[in-house]
């Protein structure tokens, strides 16, 4: 609610703070987000390693887009060194669990 101000003003620090609660606690769906966050730098620098770090822990647990995001940081290099093989394995996994995307 916090990220998109719905019912509440948008406060990215706000929405930060609490996917981080829950991605410590082992929620994809927290981890992917906040992968998403430092990925386009919403409330915090933009930093595509943290960002990297982040889609890995939901994509380890069959977060299917969590997946294809691992899948594009390989395609581009973004926090990761560029490797196509990579790339092309999550995009798969995605792919496997019925995603169009991957």
């Amino acid at each position: 609610m916090y990220l998109n101000g719905q019912g509440v003003p948008q406060d990215y620090a706000a929405a930060l703070a609490w996917y981080r609660k829950a991605a410590d606690q082992g929620d994809a769906n927290a981890q992917w987000r906040l992968g998403l966050m430092y990925n386009q730098g919403q409330g915090v620098p933009q930093n595509y390693a943290e960002a990297a770090k982040w889609f890995h822990l939901a994509a380890d647990q069959r977060n299917a887009i969590a997946q294809i995001f691992v899948g594009q940081i390989y395609l581009n290099g973004q926090g990761v060194p560029q490797d196509y093989a990579e790339a092309v394995k999550w995009f798969r996994l995605a792919a496997d669990q019925g995603y169009a995307s991957g």
